[in-house]
């Protein structure tokens, strides 16, 4: 319409060009360029310098998305390349930053994983799932979760145990060995509680294994004012937190390298869990802070 045309033919040279590369396709370039009152060559030289422009700022922002992407082993999808930017000041949108890590093949690691069951099943006393009916945490020692996974050294499996801090998602305790037993995991509990110093009680959450439902964790649970929680049978996913944490871990570390001896695996895990897993990962369910740093902007 006249009116249309009046506002758009009113504004800058630059604003009538951008008009017409939006436009151009579908009603012609030469048609707009005549109507907007603008020569065709000087909005070709426009667009040329445009499309310049815009490639050097792509190319700039590129070195950064690499940078941000290697930095954290690989791992960071374009919704975390994105937030790590952002906290380092870099003015971008996620639509640009997926795109560019798609044009370019920056994929993040991924990896399925498998849960190896345990060849003898032991019973001991029936636990209840005492989470399912507790609210969601809202500080820090409110609520662990506990778990085994597997990782393997050479031809040998090897076990780590954690216990997670829920309102965090923090590793405050872990033990690394050779076999699969009470010890490993009673190691990671003594760990989390020096580190924690829980002044009130502790729901502690883990699935149905043996080596948490044992009378000898048991009974140090009790010790400790912990009040022990259990996964209903069948449902792994009332652990959500701490498998989704052995996906990462695995994505991030396992995945692709093999490691000859357990001294090797044992200095990776030290830096992953106390440096980069705690300190430098983002999460997005703590809105894309590492679980350090959504502690300490909580308290």
């Amino acid at each position: 319409s006249d009116v249309y045309k009046r506002q758009v033919s009113g504004g800058s040279t630059s604003e009538r060009f951008g008009f017409i590369q939006k436009f151009g396709q579908a009603l012609g370039v030469k048609y707009l360029c005549s109507w907007l009152n603008v020569s065709r060559s000087g909005f070709y030289a426009w667009r040329e310098r445009t499309v310049s422009a815009r490639a050097l700022s792509d190319a700039n922002l590129l070195l950064k998305i690499k940078h941000v992407f290697n930095v954290n082993h690989q791992t960071y999808g374009s919704p975390r390349v994105f937030h790590a930017l952002k906290k380092e000041g870099v003015n971008t949108s996620q639509k640009r930053v997926a795109r560019l890590m798609r044009e370019n093949g920056l994929r993040a690691r991924a990896l399925k994983t498998y849960s190896k069951p345990a060849k003898v099943k032991f019973f001991y006393k029936e636990i209840e799932n005492k989470r399912k009916d507790s609210e969601k945490a809202t500080a820090i020692n409110q609520q662990w979760s506990g778990d085994i996974t597997y990782l393997k050294v050479g031809a040998r499996w090897h076990y780590l145990a954690v216990v997670i801090d829920l309102y965090s998602r923090r590793v405050i305790g872990w033990a690394f060995g050779k076999n699969k037993t009470t010890e490993l995991t009673l190691k990671a509990l003594r760990l989390a509680i020096k580190k924690r110093q829980p002044t009130e009680s502790v729901l502690f959450h883990t699935d149905r294994g043996a080596e948490y439902r044992a009378h000898v964790v048991q009974k140090y649970l009790a010790s400790k004012n912990i009040k022990a929680s259990m996964n209903r049978p069948g449902c792994c996913t009332d652990n959500a937190e701490v498998e989704s944490f052995f996906h990462s871990l695995k994505a991030d570390l396992i995945r692709g390298n093999k490691f000859e001896s357990s001294g090797k695996l044992l200095s990776k895990l030290k830096v992953y869990l106390n440096y980069f897993y705690n300190r430098q990962r983002l999460h997005s369910s703590l809105g894309y802070k590492s679980p350090a740093e959504f502690e300490s902007a909580v308290n």
